[in-house]
C-alpha cells in the first residue's frame, strides 16, 4: 500500500444516533486511523461517526513512514492504530518520534498487550471487534482524560497490573442460588443479542453480567480464544476442527450449541493458529 490516505465510503447505519460527551460539552474529536487494511478502517470510521457525529476522522494511514511523516506535521486527539502494517509494526513509530496523543491499539493478536500500554495505549481492541468496543474504548478515555493529549502514566498498566485483570472463576445465578464457575470449568462463552451465556464442560448454561467485549482481556490467552463476535471458547472444549475455504476453521465443541455453526472467522484464523501452536 502507498502512501496516500485511503479514501474511504461511509456506510448507512439504521439505528438511532448516539451522541457520545467527552468533556461534559460536545466538541469536535480529531481522530487519526493507522490501519493498513481498506475495509477495516472504513468500518472503524463509520463505528465513530455512529457513535459521535463531532468525531472528525484527519486521515487514515497504512505503513509506519507514512505515520511517521504525518505525525511530525500534524496532531490528532487520539490515534486508532493497527499494530501490523504494511512495513511493520506501528511500535516503530514510536522508535522514530514522539508521540503524544493516547492511542487505542486494534490487532487480531493479544500478546502485544503490554508493549500496547507501555506506547501511550489507553486501550487495545482485539480484532473482530464491534461498535459496543469501540464506544466502551472512547468512554474510557473520557474518564481518564485530562486537558492536553499527553495521558498520565499512572494510566499505563505495568506487567502485575495487567496479570491481575485475569479472571479465576466466574460468579453466575440459578435462580435464587449463587455459584462460582472456576475457569477451568468453562467450555465457552456465547454472545446471544443483550446476554452473554457460560457454557461450563458438563453443559450448564448461565448468563452472566458482561459483554464479551469487556470480558475478553481478563481471561487467560493461553486457554481462551475469541474466534469471532459471538464466542470465546476454551482450549479444551475443542473435539473436531475443519478447514473451510478463506482460511476459516470450523469447530465442533463440547455441546455444541443446537442450530448454531461455531466458524472461526477469515480476520482470526491466523493468531487462532498461533494460539492452537502455543
Amino acid at each position: 500500500m502507498d502512501d496516500k490516505p485511503i479514501k474511504l465510503k461511509l456506510l448507512p447505519f439504521f439505528r438511532p444516533e448516539f451522541f457520545f460527551t467527552f468533556t461534559g460539552k460536545e466538541h469536535t474529536m480529531n481522530v487519526l486511523i493507522i490501519e493498513d487494511e481498506e475495509l477495516a478502517a472504513t468500518t472503524l470510521q463509520n463505528m465513530l461517526v455512529h457513535i459521535n457525529p463531532k468525531i472528525q476522522v484527519l486521515a487514515v494511514l497504512g505503513t509506519v513512514e507514512a505515520a511517521v511523516n504525518w505525525l511530525q506535521q500534524h496532531t490528532a486527539d487520539l490515534l486508532f492504530m493497527d499494530i501490523h502494517l504494511g512495513d511493520g509494526e506501528s511500535f516503530q513509530i514510536f522508535q522514530q518520534i514522539t508521540v503524544s496523543s493516547p492511542v487505542i491499539f486494534t490487532t487480531a493478536y493479544d500478546q502485544y498487550t503490554l508493549k500496547a500500554f507501555k506506547n501511550q495505549g489507553i486501550d487495545y481492541l482485539l480484532k473482530p471487534f464491534d461498535e459496543e468496543d469501540v464506544r466502551a474504548a472512547l468512554q474510557k478515555l473520557s474518564n481518564i482524560r485530562k486537558p492536553g493529549p499527553v495521558m498520565p502514566k499512572q494510566f499505563i498498566p505495568d506487567h502485575e497490573e495487567v496479570a491481575h485483570k485475569i479472571r479465576n472463576r466466574f460468579m453466575v445465578k440459578a435462580g435464587k442460588l449463587i455459584k462460582t464457575v472456576p475457569s477451568e470449568d468453562v467450555a465457552y462463552f456465547m454472545a446471544d443479542d443483550k446476554y452473554l451465556f457460560l457454557v461450563t464442560k458438563d453443559d450448564q448454561h448461565y448468563i452472566i453480567e458482561e459483554t464479551i467485549g469487556s470480558l475478553e482481556p481478563k481471561l487467560d490467552t493461553a486457554a481462551f480464544f475469541r474466534i469471532n463476535r459471538k464466542f470465546i471458547i476454551h482450549i479444551n472444549a475443542i473435539k473436531e476442527m475443519y478447514k473451510l475455504s478463506r482460511n476459516r476453521v470450523r469447530i465442533n465443541l463440547l455441546y455444541q450449541p443446537i442450530d448454531v455453526e461455531v466458524v472461526v472467522s477469515e480476520e482470526r484464523a491466523d493468531a487462532f493458529k498461533q494460539w492452537l501452536n502455543q
